[in-house]
């Protein structure tokens, strides 16, 4: 359990409906961490425990095993927290009937193609309601496909590349920032220190986001003054890097950049410090968000910088059952022994979005829901919820954090930042 004084806090954080919902799950989190789930007597008293008129079922595949899993598991974790969370409320009304939520996973084993094969089984065998995305452009491109076909729409937080949105399709929608945005802030951090960056290297997986990523970053950096010294694209998922990393290191550029996955951004940082290769900085677009980068890496995690769609630093206040950032973080960590990285907060927005949807739709039927879905304009504990013609979110700003003595700081934009960046970076054995 946790200690009083902890306890005390933890719980003067969260509003009133918020921790009616903490204790409806019964969850605390152990002195090592570790959730577990311990009923207690406002549970019983709280809970709703009344009838329910019928239930939604949600499909989601995802990857739960293969070179993504990482991020799908985390993806599920926000999808089930919104789905306890909102059940332990009463579900979701529309047209006056109770619904509770209900969810069906199918582990897409990060290939795409099997994710849009399970998203036509979710639909033709399980009658799934509605779809929430898979983790990876790849997969949320194939499955988009899918539900345009079937006209069954999807939110989803976790393809952000723009390709998605070109088909002119009406059922897919992406509560994220695009792919663009991913590392503009980073360079515009780094371009406020001192000494300030000249010079940047690129390196980037040959995916669709990844190259969105890269081509963005890399027009944004030379508009911006800085010089482009190398740039190369490697396939998707590699984990041995030495060899444009030492391409790389003979280009001594100031600013390393990476447009990839959390796989190859925890080998970029073990063969870069093999390699002796040091940067003013290593920025990446996927991989330091994650827990388990820090966990991995350990001490070589510090002064590495991301760009992210959320952290529990923002200032937001939502129309959803979790209201702020910091009551989402602390309930995430209720659940789950761990903090949530954005790529779990953008699953538990897409859920959210849907229950606005279906509200102010005040019927099931998949076709009203995708118009109300479209013009949705809502403030969440996430940033704000509002999608352009194409079905992207282009309203969200993104931010830049750091790794810091073990810790995440959230560090630009200035007037959101809780910590100033550790610039530049010191040399392997300083570290």
């Amino acid at each position: 359990m946790l200690d009083k004084s902890t306890r005390k806090l933890f719980l003067a954080a969260l509003t009133p409906a918020l921790l009616i919902l903490i204790l409806l799950q019964g969850a605390v989190v152990r002195s090592q961490g570790s959730p577990t789930q311990s009923p207690t007597m406002a549970a019983t008293l709280m809970a709703y425990t009344g009838p329910f008129d019928g239930t939604l079922l949600f499909g989601i595949p995802v990857a739960l095993t293969g070179s993504l899993s990482n991020e799908g598991n985390l993806s599920r974790e926000g999808y089930e927290l919104w789905k306890e969370v909102y059940n332990n409320a009463g579900g979701i009304m529309v047209g006056g009937k109770r619904y509770q939520i209900v969810t069906k996973y199918y582990d897409d084993e990060s290939s795409a193609q099997k994710s849009a094969t399970l998203a036509e089984k979710l639909i033709k065998e399980d009658k799934v309601n509605f779809l929430l995305g898979p983790y990876g452009t790849s997969a949320v491109l194939q499955v988009s496909t899918v539900a345009e076909k079937h006209q069954i729409p999807m939110i989803e937080g976790g393809g952000v590349a723009e390709s998605i949105f070109s088909q002119g399709y009406k059922y897919t929608f992406l509560v994220a920032s695009p792919a663009k945005s991913y590392l503009l802030g980073v360079i515009d951090m780094a371009l406020a220190q001192t000494p300030a960056p000249t010079t940047v290297t690129i390196l980037s997986a040959d995916d669709p986001f990844s190259v969105e990523v890269a081509d963005s970053a890399k027009t944004y950096a030379q508009n911006k003054g800085l010089k482009l010294v190398y740039y190369q694209k490697y396939p998707s998922n590699s984990t041995d890097l030495r060899a444009p990393l030492t391409e790389a290191k003979g280009k001594n550029a100031d600013l390393f950049l990476n447009c990839g996955h959390f796989a190859e951004s925890v080998a970029i940082m073990q063969q870069a410090k093999e390699l002796d290769f040091l940067a003013k900085a290593y920025a990446f677009s996927v991989g330091p968000s994650l827990p388990n980068f820090q966990t991995t890496l350990k001490a070589n995690a510090n002064y590495v910088v991301d760009g992210t769609q959320w952290t529990a630093d923002l200032n937001y206040n939502g129309v959803d059952l979790f209201k702020s950032p910091q009551a989402y973080h602390q309930m995430y960590i209720a659940r789950w022994g761990h903090g949530p990285p954005y790529q779990s907060a953008s699953a538990t927005v897409s859920g959210i979005a849907f229950v606005q949807a279906l509200q102010a739709a005040e019927t099931i039927d998949p076709h009203a829901v995708r118009d109300q879905i479209a013009k949705l304009d809502i403030m969440t504990f996430y940033g704000q919820v509002k999608f352009d013609s194409r079905g992207v979110n282009i309203y969200k700003p993104m931010v830049v954090e750091q790794w810091q003595n073990g810790q995440k700081v959230t560090i630009w934009p200035p007037d959101v930042a809780n910590g100033k960046p550790l610039w530049p970076a010191p040399a392997w054995d300083k570290r």
